[in-house]
C-alpha cells in the first residue's frame, strides 16, 4: 500500500521527562489507527507532531507529496461569531454540498435538529464539537486524525461517527489515526491499535480487543521472566549469605551480578488495585420513584430550561439492592436530573420518592464540581482532610497508601488540586464518593478524561461493588460491561426497559423498532418485563407480589423438570454441590499456598537453596492443583447459570 506520511528518530522532551524518544513510525494507505496509552504519556502529543501542528526536539515528520491531513483538536477552534452554516461549509451554495450523498450524510448525522442560521457562539459544548467534526468531514481529506472525537457525542452520535468512517474510503484508500477512551469505537472501527508508553510506541494487529489479549500475552510472558528473575535473585540472596562474599575476585563478581539482578526491577505502571470498600449495608428497600412528575423550571431552579417541557410525566421508576442500571438517551431527555432524584438534590412537582432508611447515595458528577473549591489543596490533604484511615477489602490502609494504588505516586500526591489533569481530578473525584461508604452509587458520564487503562481497573473496582448501581454514559462497552440491564429517557416523559440493551436503543432511535412498553417493575433487584410491559410508568406500578411472579414465571417450564436452558433441576443441584465441593478444596490449596510461601521467605533468609528447590516443586504442585480445581468449578458454573 501507499506509503502517506512517517516519522523517524521522534525525541521529545517535556522538562525533565522524555515523551518520545528516538521514535519511528509510519501511516501506509488503508491504515486504520487507535491510538490508546495512559493519560500523559503523549497520544495527543505524538498526533500534533504527525499533522504538524507541534515540532520535535529532535527527527522529523514527512509527507508524501499532495497528501491532505485533517486534524480534529480537543481545544474549540470555531469561531463563535461566525454561523453554523458559515463554519461548516463556508460559502459553498446548498445545491452544491446537498448533491454530495457524503456530504448530505454528514449533514444529517452530526446537524440534525440545528438551525444553521444560528451562530456558534450560541451552542453548547457538545454542539459546537458536532460543528468542528462535520466541518473536518466535509472536507476532502487523504489522512483523517482526531482527537477524542467522540467527547460530547451520545450513542447515536458514535455510532454514527464509526459507520462514516468505515465507508468513507475503499479497504486500500484512505487512513485515519484517532484518539480515543471509548473501546467499542475502537473495536468497531480500527484494524491497527499503537499504545503509546514509556516515550515508545507498541504496534498491535486489531482493535481494542485484540490489543488487550496481545497485551495480556505480553504481560503473561513478562511475569514468567520476572518469576524466573525472582527464583534467581533468591538463589543469589542465598549465596551472599553463606559466607564473606568480598574475599576474592570470583565472589565480587557474584556480588555484582546479585546487585545488577536484583536492581533490575522495573517501575510498576499505574493500576488501580483497590478492592471493595466498606459500605453500609442495604436494606430490602432502596429507592422508589412513584408517579413522579417533573416540569422544567426557569432559569435559576432545577433544571434549569426554560422550555415549558415536562421531563417526567407519571413515572414509576423503582431500585433494589444490588441492582446494577445502565441510563442511556437523548441530549436533554433528563438523564443528570434522574440522578439528581434519585439523590434527593431535585423534588418532583408531583408523586414521591421513597429511600429506604439504610441508604447513602454518592453522585460522581461529569463537572468534578466537588474539587472546584479545593483547587488549592494538595492530592493528599484532599484525600485525608475527614479522616486518615481507611478499610479496604478487609485491610486497614492509610491515605497515602490509598493514593498510591489508583496511580498517584508519593511525590504527586503534594501536587495541588488545581495542577491535576482531567483524568486525575476524575480519579481523585471516584475515590473520595468511595471512601464515603455510600451503597448506592450513581454515575454520571464516568469515563470522561479517563484512559483506557484506568477505565478497565474501575471496571475492575465496579466489579466488586457490592451496593447498588446506577450509571449515565455514552460509552457503550463501560455499560454492558458493569451494568445488568439498561433504560431509556426518549425525551417523551417516560423510562423504558432495553430487553435488547444498546443495539436496541440504536434500533428504535433509527427508526427501525417501535419503542418498547414504559413499565420497569423491580423487586429487590429483579426486572420483570412481560409482554412489552403495557403497564407503564405513566400508569400504576406492578404490585411487589406481580413483579415476584413475573421474575418467576419464566424460571422453569411447566412441569419444571428443567430450565430453560435445557438443564435439568437435578443437573444443576448437583453442579452446585461440586462447586461448594470445589471451594473447600481451593480454600485448602491456597491456604497451603500461602504457607508455602512463608517457608520459601524462611528458606531464603536462612540461605538454604536446597530447602527452597524443594518447596518450589511443592508450590508448582499446588499451583497445578489449584489450575485444575478453577477448571472444574468454572464448567459446573456453566450449568447453573
Amino acid at each position: 500500500m501507499a506509503h502517506l506520511l512517517g516519522a523517524e528518530g521522534l525525541t521529545l522532551t517535556f522538562g525533565t521527562r522524555t515523551i518520545l524518544d528516538g521514535l519511528t513510525i509510519g501511516i501506509d494507505a488503508g491504515d486504520r489507527i487507535g491510538i490508546v496509552g495512559r493519560n500523559g504519556d503523549g497520544k495527543s502529543t505524538l498526533m500534533r507532531l504527525l499533522a504538524g501542528r507541534a515540532e520535535a526536539d529532535d527527527g522529523r515528520v514527512t509527507w508524501r507529496g499532495g497528501v491532505d491531513v485533517g486534524y480534529l483538536d480537543q481545544s474549540d477552534v470555531l469561531d463563535g461569531d461566525d454561523s453554523i452554516r458559515r463554519a461548516v461549509v463556508g460559502e459553498m451554495a446548498d445545491y452544491e454540498w446537498a448533491s454530495s450523498p457524503v456530504l448530505r450524510d454528514v449533514a444529517d448525522g452530526l446537524l440534525g435538529g440545528l438551525d444553521w442560521d444560528q451562530p456558534v457562539g450560541a451552542l453548547s459544548g457538545g454542539q459546537r464539537r458536532r460543528v468542528a467534526l462535520a466541518k473536518l468531514l466535509m472536507g476532502e481529506h487523504d489522512v483523517l486524525m482526531l482527537d477524542e472525537p467522540t467527547n460530547h457525542l451520545d450513542v447515536e452520535g458514535v455510532a454514527w461517527l464509526a459507520d462514516h468512517l468505515k465507508k468513507r474510503w475503499k479497504a486500500d484508500e484512505g487512513a485515519f489515526l484517532v484518539v480515543t477512551h471509548d473501546r467499542w469505537f475502537l473495536d468497531e472501527v480500527c484494524t491497527t491499535t499503537w499504545e503509546v508508553h514509556d516515550a515508545t510506541v507498541d504496534t498491535y494487529e486489531g482493535g481494542y480487543a485484540a490489543y488487550t489479549l496481545a497485551r495480556a500475552e505480553r504481560d503473561r510472558a513478562a511475569a514468567v521472566e520476572e518469576q524466573k528473575r525472582q527464583q534467581l535473585v533468591k538463589k543469589e540472596l542465598a549465596w551472599l549469605r553463606r559466607g564473606a562474599p568480598a574475599r576474592t575476585s570470583k565472589p565480587k563478581f557474584r556480588v555484582d551480578a546479585a546487585t545488577a539482578l536484583i536492581n533490575d526491577v522495573p517501575e510498576p505502571r499505574d493500576t488501580v488495585s483497590l478492592r471493595r470498600m466498606a459500605t453500609a449495608r442495604l436494606g430490602k428497600d432502596v429507592l422508589d420513584l412513584e408517579h413522579v412528575t417533573l416540569r422544567l423550571r426557569g432559569e435559576g431552579d432545577e433544571p434549569a430550561v426554560a422550555d415549558g417541557r415536562t421531563l417526567f410525566d407519571d413515572v414509576t421508576f423503582r431500585l433494589g439492592p444490588g441492582e446494577r442500571v445502565g441510563v442511556v438517551g437523548v441530549n436533554g431527555a433528563g438523564k443528570s436530573t434522574l440522578l439528581r432524584l434519585l439523590d434527593g438534590q431535585v423534588e418532583p412537582d408531583d408523586g414521591r420518592i421513597k429511600r429506604g432508611k439504610t441508604v447513602q447515595t454518592a453522585i460522581l458528577s461529569q463537572e468534578v464540581e466537588e474539587l472546584t473549591a479545593k483547587a488549592h489543596m494538595r492530592v493528599h490533604e484532599v484525600m485525608t482532610e475527614e479522616k486518615n484511615v481507611f478499610f479496604v477489602g478487609g485491610k486497614e490502609l492509610s491515605g497515602a497508601q490509598l493514593l498510591e494504588q489508583i496511580g498517584f505516586s508519593r511525590t504527586r500526591q503534594w501536587t495541588p488540586v488545581g495542577d491535576l489533569s482531567g483524568g486525575e481530578r476524575r480519579r481523585l473525584q471516584l475515590l473520595k464518593l468511595m471512601t464515603g461508604e455510600p451503597n448506592v452509587l450513581m454515575l454520571d458520564e464516568p469515563t470522561n478524561d479517563l484512559d483506557t487503562d484506568t477505565l478497565a481497573s474501575m471496571e475492575d473496582l465496579l466489579d466488586d461493588w457490592p451496593g447498588t448501581l446506577v450509571v449515565v454514559s455514552h460509552d457503550r462497552y463501560l455499560l454492558e460491561r458493569v451494568t445488568d440491564h439498561q433504560v431509556a429517557l426518549l425525551g417523551d416523559g417516560s423510562v423504558r426497559l432495553l430487553p435488547g440493551g444498546v443495539e436496541q436503543y440504536l434500533r428504535i432511535r433509527s427508526g427501525k423498532e417501535p419503542a418498547p412498553g414504559e413499565a420497569i417493575r423491580t423487586y429487590h433487584g429483579q426486572t420483570s418485563t412481560e409482554a412489552g410491559a403495557t403497564a407503564g410508568s405513566r400508569g400504576p406500578a406492578a404490585s411487589k407480589a406481580t413483579a415476584r411472579s413475573a421474575s418467576s414465571s419464566g424460571s422453569a417450564p411447566a412441569g419444571g423438570a428443567e430450565g430453560t436452558d435445557g438443564v435439568s433441576e437435578a443437573a444443576k443441584r448437583q453442579a452446585r454441590k461440586q462447586m461448594q465441593r470445589v471451594e473447600k478444596q481451593m480454600e485448602k490449596l491456597s491456604s497451603r499456598q500461602q504457607e508455602l510461601h512463608q517457608e520459601m521467605a524462611g528458606a531464603s533468609e536462612a540461605g538454604d537453596v536446597d530447602r527452597l528447590r524443594t518447596l518450589q516443586a511443592k508450590l508448582d504442585d499446588v499451583d497445578a492443583q489449584l489450575g485444575e480445581l478453577e477448571e472444574t468449578w468454572l464448567e459446573a458454573g456453566e450449568l447453573v447459570e
